[in-house]
């Protein structure tokens, strides 16, 4: 084998027979099978021959098509400087340019250094550390590839079932078409942008299940476009940054920028397959705890539960929160008045009028009581301002309240038969102490507050009068360097308390 000999003579990091990557080159070339490389490694193991040589001895290549890889792998085949490319295929040069692996600069130095020498262009990128061999095998395989392909833009394939939509970034379209064919060989589906901007603003139409971004382009690099994409709307979406530069400042710069996983563009289309699925299969689950949590608590809430799981407690802590009851006054007889389905059309508008607002001021909804709520602010996720953003949702409900009687009194008019009769809203308020946690069996479980502070703040809800929000003493110490109004009344006396329980109105 005198070119491969030739070749390791001029260069100790040359490509032989015997280097693991002589077996992916041959994959890629298309000469053998995985399995066959993996038989060939294994007799290699026995015997301690080469792997060319093992291949050979197996039947499954001969020498001629090891010394034609060879050639390969060192550009040996590549035409003159200036001649046409061999069958319509571009230059490799050109094809490592547009991957990023190689700078004009660096093109133009290894062409002259060719025509000086005599080497071939393979050799020179590599001995001069300009790409690896990887890179150079990378750029070998995609050459029959774009041989009259026309640039991607926007082009898709129809997935596989089970599979996802790829958004792909990248300014270079050879870098397009080589990750595109690759994805779009195991099944997903392939959309590519050159242009990131383009990309930000069409993200949502496509609705990708995951992005791939190339590190370097023009106008915003990949860290920018993933810390666009995670601080909008799209925040949940996985970043995959693909790059030739893969150092350990830039890995941590592109995670730093939300990215969720960091691969070399040299890695194979394998690794890259698994890396997504990997990606996948983690912000799957997040996305299913985000849409879990986000049916009880607040957007930011979930956000912070979900960016520091361990600093939430579910299976039971003793914590100070406040409580919030609200109760419909006169549904009953507004529920006598109408058919069935309006009741229940009607009560689902009042709740989620009511829910909304306690998600809006950061609450965690912790049940529906037929036709009221109970709502905790300080628990799993707790805040210094959790008294003024319960009183806070209390107001809001009382607006909306108003709001709703002016829309809907016309409605419910023409069904009371002639019947006076309003939605009216009371609600409680408290602070204390509660037991916060996971409450029930192993069939059914919610996530409640148990203690004397919940059972105060349910009595006064039950006191409080049509439009009234009665706040409990704890609730007004906290809130006493805040700009809140308070009417103080007379103590009450509460079933369980020995004495008379200090009562304020909220002045709203």
């Amino acid at each position: 084998m005198p070119q491969a000999a030739r070749a390791d003579g001029g260069n100790r990091s040359a490509v032989r027979a015997d280097s693991p990557l002589f077996g992916e080159l041959l994959l890629k070339l298309g000469i053998v099978t995985r399995n066959q490389i993996e038989e060939a490694l294994a007799l290699q193991a026995l015997n301690g021959q080469r792997l060319g040589e093992a291949l050979i001895s197996l039947g499954y290549v001969t020498r001629e098509q090891i010394q034609e890889a060879l050639g390969e792998a060192l550009g040996l085949h590549q035409p003159p400087p200036g001649s046409a490319s061999v069958q319509g295929q571009p230059p490799l040069g050109e094809l490592l340019i547009g991957l990023k692996y190689l700078t004009e600069t660096q093109l133009d130095e290894a062409l002259v250094l060719q025509r000086r020498t005599g080497r071939k262009l393979g050799e020179i990128l590599v001995q001069n550390g300009y790409c690896s061999y990887k890179q150079l095998y990378e750029g070998l395989a995609l050459q029959g590839r774009v041989s009259g392909r026309q640039e991607p833009s926007s082009r898709s394939s129809t997935p596989e079932p089970g599979h996802h939509r790829i958004m792909v970034v990248d300014d270079s379209p050879l870098a397009c078409a080589f990750v595109q064919d690759g994805l779009v060989s195991v099944g997903y589906e392939v959309i590519c942008f050159q242009d990131p901007y383009e990309a930000l603003e069409q993200v949502n139409k496509v609705q990708p299940a995951i992005v791939l971004s190339d590190l370097d382009m023009p106008g915003i690099d990949g860290m920018e476009l993933c810390r666009r994409l995670k601080e909008g709307p799209t925040r949940a979406m996985p970043v995959i940054i693909l790059t030739a530069n893969d150092n350990e400042t830039e890995r941590v710069k592109g995670l730093r920028a939300g990215a969720d996983d960091y691969v070399n563009k040299s890695a194979s289309m394998d690794e890259l397959a698994a890396r997504i699925e990997s990606v996948m299969r983690r912000t799957g689950e997040t996305e299913r705890m985000r849409k879990l949590f986000a049916r009880y608590t607040s957007d930011a809430v979930v956000e912070e539960i979900l960016k520091s799981p361990d600093s939430v407690v579910l299976t039971g802590e003793k914590r100070e929160v406040t409580l919030l009851f609200a109760d419909i006054r006169n549904f009953t007889g507004l529920a006598d008045s109408l058919p069935p389905e309006q009741t229940v059309g009607v009560l689902n508008q009042v709740l989620g009028g009511l829910s909304d607002a306690v998600l809006t001021c950061g609450g965690t909804l912790d049940k529906f009581l037929g036709d009221g709520l109970m709502a905790v602010f300080g628990a799993p996720v707790g805040r210094s301002d959790d008294p003024l953003r319960a009183l806070q949702s209390a107001k809001m409900m009382m607006a909306f309240m108003v709001e709703l009687r002016q829309r809907a009194e016309a409605e419910w008019a023409t069904t009371r038969q002639g019947r006076p009769l309003t939605l009216e809203l009371g609600i409680g308020i408290n602070s204390g102490m509660a037991v916060a946690g996971n409450i029930g069996g192993s069939m059914r479980t919610e996530y409640t507050c148990i203690g004397d502070s919940v059972n105060v703040a349910a009595r006064l809800c039950a006191l409080a009068g049509p439009g009234e929000i009665l706040v409990g003493e704890r609730t007004v110490a906290l809130l006493a360097r805040q700009e809140t109004g308070f009417e103080e009344l007379p103590p009450v006396r509460l079933k369980g308390k020995p004495h008379p329980v200090p009562l304020f109105r909220a002045l709203w």
